[in-house]
């Protein structure tokens, strides 16, 4: 398991554990992996607003990434593997990846092995592959193409940062909430698909990825860019807010509306899933930052990502997504002190203008129905920001 985050240690160590796999994170973090190497064991927290389950999750160990041969040795003979390292960080694990693969080859280890690549990237899975096919001769690549899968997923399950306190209390303890699907590309896989505690593979799995996007994402960037404007916090004191509340439960029907009309999804099944993600943005215990649900509003405000894509799609059923236009509006609005790329937004906007950024940022222009919808609300926002 690359990254022992909480990704890698909240949710695929648990699921990964047990499914009856000894799980070997591979980490920077030296104080965590020491822990983990020491315990053989972590303890994963799952709370909701009704209750508070400790798990202990073992066996597993753990190896410092730059520990290049002891990583290259667990890769050689490991049965499944994920990453959850950040897309950035893609690169410079690929170097160990692809080490491994090749011990693997020499070995003469012919069991498949399958990567669940779990990063906030389209296309992670072919990314990350020929990040590391470029690093292998001719016999490794030959042998990669035959043996070895990259499979892309979508992460639902939400965890937070841990405070300094309970980290202090525990250094391998995560928190999260119990939320346990795992959608995976079946188109990705070599050999049998492994059977993995909640672990589904679909043929359509673009649906999966524009409802995680879509949905999920959008309904927390609406959230965190309406609420920060109204000087909440946490997003469970935004949706709690009685005007936001309305935005962003007829947001997320624009957007599934739109999901069903581009993917040929059924309606019953993504409102349900509607349903279940309200109630667990409501769960108060994971304590959610709207400035962690914003931040870095030029990647999430972009033509293809949550709240512009769901506005597209929304449009192909032949309306102007006038909720959706409230969270983009409140994206380019969004200002926190610290957030660089919320910084190089609003220089944007300074220097050229909310239209030209509309454009340039989003790919809307500024007399099309949904740019005028959004510039509408920005006018909005903006008034009644300068008013309070």
């Amino acid at each position: 398991m690359f990254g022992a985050g909480n990704i890698g240690r909240g949710f695929l160590g648990q699921l990964f554990s047990e499914s009856g796999y000894r799980v070997t994170f591979i980490d920077i973090d030296e104080p965590l992996i020491s822990a983990l190497a020491r315990q053989q064991a972590y303890t994963l927290r799952l709370v909701t607003n009704q209750e508070t389950r400790d798990l202990r999750i073992t066996p597993v160990t753990g190896i410092l990434s730059g520990d290049l041969a002891s990583v290259a040795q667990v890769v050689s003979q490991a049965q499944i593997g994920a990453t959850a390292v950040g897309a950035r960080a893609l690169p410079y694990i690929a170097p160990a990846v692809a080490a491994g693969i090749q011990a693997r080859r020499q070995a003469g280890n012919q069991a498949p092995l399958n990567l669940i690549i779990c990063e906030n990237l389209k296309g992670a899975a072919a990314h990350f592959r020929a990040l590391v096919r470029e690093r292998l001769d001719a016999d490794d690549q030959s042998f990669l193409d035959r043996q070895v899968g990259f499979v892309d997923t979508v992460i639902g399950r939400m965890v937070p940062e841990l405070t300094p306190e309970l980290k202090a209390q525990d250094r391998t303890l995560v928190v999260a909430e119990p939320y346990k699907e795992l959608p995976v590309d079946h188109n990705g896989f070599i050999g049998e698909i492994p059977a993995i505690v909640g672990m589904q593979a679909h043929d359509s799995f673009e649906l999966f990825t524009a409802r995680k996007l879509y949905l999920h994402n959008a309904g927390h960037a609406v959230l965190a860019y309406l609420g920060y404007l109204r000087g909440y916090q946490l997003g469970y004191e935004a949706l709690e807010d009685a005007w936001i509340r309305p935005i962003l439960e007829a947001a997320l029907d624009e957007s599934m509306r739109g999901i069903a009309k581009v993917y040929g999804a059924d309606h019953t099944w993504l409102s349900a899933h509607v349903s279940d993600l309200l109630g667990r943005f409501a769960n108060r215990i994971l304590a959610d930052p709207v400035l962690r649900l914003g931040r870095d509003p030029l990647r999430k405000l972009a033509p293809d990502d949550r709240l512009v894509g769901a506005a597209r799609a929304a449009e192909t059923t032949g309306q102007t997504p006038l909720n959706l236009a409230y969270g983009i509006a409140g994206g380019l609005l969004f200002d926190p002190p610290g957030d660089e790329r919320a910084a190089e937004l609003q220089q944007l906007i300074a220097h050229q203008g909310v239209e030209a950024a509309l454009l340039q940022v989003c790919g809307i222009r500024a007399d099309e129905p949904l740019g005028q919808a959004i510039l509408e609300r920005y006018q909005c926002l903006l008034s009644e920001r300068r008013e309070g």
